[in-house]
């Protein structure tokens, strides 16, 4: 069993060495004459621009950072802001209404009804029930009635924007259906 093993190891020696080395030659002689041939392309470096220096010219200019040009700037926002400001402002220094003591989402307009000839809406707040007429102040951001339908009421709120500056904006109560 052995002799059959070493026959095909001996012909697998002899296929890999008749392999080896007899066209290497024209190989090698082919890789000579491509080098040779061969030129790289090589663009020339472009010359460096020159570098003209500029004068400083602001030594002389109005400081940015000065405490005069802050001083100035803070006088005259204050005066654009008591401008704005006297336009547009909740009334603080009247008293407050029950309902101005809960947000507008805690509220619920479950009816209308004229009453004396005057449109009335009611509120439904903590399961207790209000009448709001226009001219009254509910909800927490300054909201004064402005009008009373029989599906919603309509109030202006006066509230900060970012700036922290006065706007006017509307908001509504819309008529709250029954569920069973």
């Amino acid at each position: 069993m052995n002799a059959p093993r070493s026959v095909m190891s001996l012909a697998a020696a002899l296929l890999l060495a008749a392999c080896g080395s007899a066209d290497q030659g024209e190989i090698q002689q082919w890789m000579a004459s491509q080098r040779a041939q061969t030129r790289p392309k090589v663009q020339p470096i472009p010359e460096p621009k020159k570098f003209s220096p500029q004068a400083y010219t602001q030594a002389n200019a109005f400081d940015p950072f000065s405490n005069q040009k802050l001083t100035q700037a803070l006088k005259r926002e204050s005066a654009q802001t008591t401008a704005s400001t006297a336009l547009l402002a909740p009334e603080l220094a009247r008293r407050k209404e029950a309902l101005e003591g809960f947000p507008l989402d805690t509220m619920s307009m479950v009816g209308s009804l004229f009453k004396q000839g005057q449109p009335v809406a009611l509120l439904k707040v903590d399961n207790l029930l209000y009448q709001v007429r226009p001219g009254m102040y509910l909800g927490q951001n300054y909201g004064k009635i402005v009008k009373v339908g029989e599906s919603e009421v309509v109030l202006r709120e006066i509230v900060q924007d970012a700036a922290g500056e006065w706007i006017e904006r509307t908001a509504t109560l819309q008529l709250q259906e029954r569920s069973k």
